[in-house]
């Protein structure tokens, strides 16, 4: 059967990097990094138009869509250094949730088992569940661990009679056995949900979740310090999983269900940084980036450089790893040029 193709918005590549079909290991032999767009919403619980996020994502940027992207505070680029494709959109009808995880688990799957990491972009945040299941069904049931910024736990059970939607995804890694309660790690927590008995179940499955009023009497370096200590304890990778909305709603209105006092875009570019440098990232998604909702594409701006920072930091740390080489952040931007 054919292919659908692009489901929202041109057929266009993340910031013009090559594209490859993810069906086909051939088209994407040397790839470090594979791009997916999860076009899927149907999971919603609030306002939806996640489906758009995937496009907005791969386009909203200022500069030449030219396949090239130099950080400035890494020294690297992440679109060059690394051999960056782009499989287009996973054909996911928001209509069905159940045939939608599944063909994507098997798109990710696709990708992780040639050795190349598996970058999604959402998307509601239902996806997480068959991204880092598929990361799992090649590194091994219980091998990845998972750090994930968001306002919300996502660790719901039944909602609108459904195992399956964006509040969940959590809950069914960890009881599918794909990833251990106890090496899942949450940062940016906050508001009015979930209630006690969600709390008792995260809490009898070992999961470490920083609410934002620890992060901001401990500090964020500190907590991710922490956090890092726990992700890399018995696992062979990490798998980051960002929610737009881990960010203040002044910093990302562009989301399905905002919640006032989280991060700045500043703090999570910087957290992301951290995350790719330092850790063994073998799979990301970015989600919750709802375009009908983002006044300026502030939101898809964000969710953009957080792909970068991604990107950037992978490719740094390789760098430094085949030079023997660390980086250092105190480096001024002009010493050595």
């Amino acid at each position: 059967m054919a292919r659908y193709g692009p489901q929202f918005g041109p057929d266009i590549t993340f910031l013009g990097v090559d594209r490859c079909d993810w069906a086909d290991a051939s088209t994407f032999a040397d790839a470090d990094v594979v791009i997916l767009g999860a076009p899927f919403d149907g999971g919603t619980s609030h306002r939806s138009g996640t489906r758009f996020g995937p496009q907005y994502i791969r386009q909203t940027c200022y500069l030449p869509h030219d396949g090239s992207r130099p950080s400035l505070a890494l020294r690297v680029d992440g679109l060059r250094d690394l051999r960056v494709y782009d499989a287009g959109d996973v054909e996911m009808y928001s209509g069905d949730a159940e045939r939608s995880v599944r063909d994507l688990q098997a798109a990710v799957h696709a990708v992780a088992r040639t050795g190349a990491i598996p970058l999604i972009l959402g998307g509601d945040h239902t996806i997480a569940w068959p991204d880092a299941a598929g990361v799992a069904q090649h590194i091994g049931q219980g091998r990845v661990s998972m750090i994930h910024f968001d306002a919300h736990a996502d660790t719901g059970d039944i909602d609108f009679g459904s195992l399956i939607g964006h509040g969940q995804p959590m809950r069914r890694l960890i009881e599918s056995g794909a990833l251990r309660g106890d090496r899942f790690l949450q940062l940016g927590l906050r508001g009015y949900w979930p209630g006690p008995e969600t709390l008792a179940w995260m809490a009898e499955q070992g999961m470490r979740s920083y609410e934002m009023t620890e992060i901001v009497a401990r500090g964020l370096d500190e907590c991710l310090t922490e956090a890092f200590a726990i992700a890399t304890d018995e696992c062979d990778g990490v798998f980051l999983s960002v929610d737009i909305d881990v960010c203040d709603p002044g910093h990302a209105p562009g989301t399905g269900t905002p919640e006032p006092g989280g991060f700045s875009a500043r703090q999570l570019l910087d957290a992301v940084r951290r995350i790719a440098y330092e850790l063994p990232v073998v799979g990301v998604d970015v989600v919750e980036v709802s375009p009908p909702y983002d006044h300026a594409d502030i939101t898809s701006f964000l969710a953009n450089r957080v792909v970068l920072e991604a990107l950037s930091g992978i490719a740094r740390r390789r760098r430094d790893a085949a030079d023997g080489t660390v980086w250092d952040p105190h480096q001024p931007l002009l010493d050595g040029r």
